[in-house]
């Protein structure tokens, strides 16, 4: 399975160094030294080497040795092929690639929608769930709104206070 695990922002240093928006909760696997990426555009990345500065993860890709080369790549998506089978240790943990494309129901039963992205805010995890009509809900992914994950079923139950799903 293609995942989304990051996208490239802009170029450091003069070496080829680019930062990356990670994208994965595992960044440290993804982007290990040796990790074969693809972008958008179909170009095939290997990753030498990762650091992390000021907060962000900088990479420098095999091939890619100058300022130039990498502003090149600015903005793109890049994907890793990942084993759908495989699951964290921790089973209240959650690959954001398990959680995508997930049906969304209240504890009642009532359908609410899918989950598009789970975004990694400063505070806390957020499920990002299309609604066909009304526009997209965000529900924080804690255990106290979120008390139910099926990720064999591919549904997830959700139990919002009034006014969490009003627009």
């Amino acid at each position: 399975m293609r995942v989304a695990v990051g996208r490239i922002t802009r170029a450091h240093g003069v070496h080829g160094e680019v930062g990356v928006q990670v994208r994965t909760d595992d960044p440290d696997r993804r982007f290990a030294a040796g990790a074969v990426l693809t972008t958008d555009t179909g170009v095939t990345l290997t990753v030498q080497r990762t650091r992390w500065h000021s907060g962000r993860l900088l990479v420098r890709f095999a091939g890619i040795d100058d300022r130039t080369t990498a502003e090149d790549l600015r903005g793109r998506v890049l994907f890793a092929e990942v084993d759908e089978r495989v699951r964290p240790e921790d089973p209240e943990e959650y690959y954001d690639y398990q959680l995508i494309g997930m049906r969304v129901e209240t504890v009642t039963g009532q359908e609410i929608g899918v989950v598009r992205e789970v975004l990694h805010l400063p505070g806390q995890d957020v499920l990002a769930i299309e609604r066909s009509a009304d526009g997209d809900a965000f529900v924080p992914f804690v255990a106290a709104l979120v008390p139910e994950v099926d990720v064999d079923q591919r549904r997830l139950r959700i139990d919002p206070p009034p006014g969490l799903l009003e627009l």
